[in-house]
């Protein structure tokens, strides 16, 4: 599926995995997040975790009509406040569609999949 959008020059597409990679760009940049992962973390290693082209590997997007709804995986780091982090994610998530894609998320789901000890 894509975002279909018409101007007066024509048609432009835009591919599902836009919005993936957007809303892993911008989960994995919050304070306390070690990193995205996929919906089966288990198969997942933690290096697999750190690697900047796997964000969008930790986010679904499905469509309901005109509608969407994201699930972002993500992996945080032990100490920080779980709740805080959840909704940082989804406030700037839903921020960033608006200005860049001028979409509308009717749900964005977080979802922790572990708790990381970061040692320095």
């Amino acid at each position: 599926m894509s975002i279909e959008i018409e101007t007066k020059l024509g048609q432009i597409d835009i591919a599902d995995e836009v919005i993936a990679t957007i809303a892993g760009d911008v989960a994995s940049s919050q304070v306390g997040v070690v990193g995205m992962t996929s919906k089966k973390y288990i198969r997942d290693s933690f290096t697999d975790l750190l690697k900047k082209e796997n964000n969008s590997k930790g986010v679904v997007v499905s469509r309901n009509d005109k509608s969407y709804v994201v699930d972002v995986y993500v992996v945080v780091t032990y100490g920080v406040k779980i709740s805080e982090v959840a909704r940082n994610i989804q406030e700037n998530i839903k921020y960033n569609l608006a200005k860049q894609l001028n979409i509308q998320a009717e749900e964005i789901n977080v979802y922790i999949q572990d708790v990381r000890l970061m040692i320095d």
